[in-house]
């Protein structure tokens, strides 16, 4: 049973017109079923006249401290000329209603009182999950609560994180006071969601901030993921490499096969089945090749593959290594081409350097004397062209 809460909410006194300053003054109140009600009535200003208590049903509870209902549940709590407070029990949904404290002047003065009273939602539950659940499926799960006035509201959440896409139903109860509300989970079941922990909350004013909670710990089924992981990042010959194949399904997978090639492995000797661990001891180009990790349950199986390369330790030293022929086939070419280009400049020189104009010119030779000399000289001169001597 919840805290037993007393809500008090001021409301404005219904006053009738009478005498000056003589007026019943009360108070609304709000309490949880089964809790307990406290109704006062005060005048300020009081000649002796009584006050009286009555129910919803009009009949009296009390007049001044004079009991006139039989009911074990109400007492008074106190009563004099400016005061008359009675408090009701174990309160039910049937007490709810407006109630009237008189104060019998002339003419009679009342003022009400509405007392409500909170219907307390029974605990929540959750039904719908049947376990264990295969990853894929469609799972709905329902919250259900009744016996909420007013209705109750209803929250999901999933590893303490709220889902907003739900389904609301709110009904009337057969006492059409209370009221039975659900709420609808909708889902496909997924890896991630096994063993998360989906709650149910329900929130209501009777509940004192404290909701009332229904939690369920889903279970989802799902084939295998495999994966493989390696020791080595550069296998070379002569070395060692272990390859072990990481599966997690659930159920747990069985023991892992490991193949090489699509075939079983062709050296047992060194190579090594350990669980879920497959070493290879001195390593050869031979073990070149795909390696598989498959792994099942009873939902499936999963397999992933491991591509091993072993590298030759002493063509790789050779590729670190100075090329030496290389470089003197470089060196060679370098040498070459310089004492062309040299050769090539040289006679380019000479033959620019070696062109002249000569006045011994063709028959100067042969001239009978001076003066025809100088004349084939200067017909030289003017068919230079023609002149030109070459040395090479």
């Amino acid at each position: 049973m919840p805290s037993k809460v007393i809500v008090m909410q001021e409301s404005a006194p219904v006053l009738c017109r009478g005498s000056q300053g003589q007026f019943p003054l009360t108070q609304n109140v709000t309490v949880v079923e089964g809790g307990t009600a406290n109704l006062t009535c005060r005048v300020d200003q009081n000649d002796n006249t009584s006050l009286q208590w009555s129910n919803p049903a009009q009949q009296t509870l009390y007049f001044d401290d004079k009991k006139a209902l039989r009911d074990n549940r109400i007492e008074l709590v106190r009563a004099s000329w400016h005061e008359l407070s009675i408090s009701v029990s174990d309160v039910s949904l049937s007490d709810e209603g407006q109630y009237t404290c008189s104060l019998f002047t002339m003419p009679v003065k009342t003022s009400k009182a509405f007392l409500t009273v909170l219907g307390v939602p029974e605990k929540p539950q959750i039904t719908g999950f049947t376990s264990p659940v295969m990853e894929g499926e469609r799972m709905q799960l329902t919250c259900k609560t009744s016996g909420s006035k007013p209705a109750a509201d209803i929250r999901w959440f999933k590893n303490d994180k709220e889902v907003k896409d739900v389904k609301y139903l709110k009904e009337e109860d057969a006492n059409r006071k209370t009221f039975t509300v659900s709420s609808t989970l909708d889902f496909l079941a997924d890896r991630s969601d096994d063993g998360a922990v989906v709650s149910c909350r329900v929130d209501h004013e009777s509940l004192n901030s404290t909701p009332q909670i229904a939690m369920q710990v889903l279970e989802i089924h799902y084939t295998p993921l495999v994966k493989i992981i390696s020791s080595n990042s550069w296998p070379e010959e002569g070395q060692s490499i272990i390859l072990t194949c990481e599966s997690k399904g659930k159920p747990v997978p069985e023991p892992v096969l490991w193949t090489k090639d699509g075939g079983e492995l062709p050296d047992p000797e060194r190579m090594v089945v350990n669980g879920r661990v497959l070493s290879i001891s001195f390593l050869n180009k031979t073990d070149n090749g795909t390696y598989r990790c498959e792994a099942k349950n009873p939902i499936g199986r999963n397999s992933t593959e491991y591509v091993l390369i072993v590298h030759d330790p002493n063509a790789l030293a050779g590729q670190t290594g100075p090329d030496h022929a290389l470089i003197g086939g470089i060196v060679a070419v370098v040498v070459f081409v310089t004492l062309c280009s040299i050769i090539l400049l040289g006679r380019y020189l000479a033959r620019h350097k070696g062109t002249y104009l000569t006045n011994e010119a063709k028959g100067a030779e042969d001239a009978p004397d001076a003066d025809t000399a100088i004349i084939n000289a200067e017909g030289s001169q003017v068919n230079a062209e023609e002149k030109k001597e070459y040395f090479i």
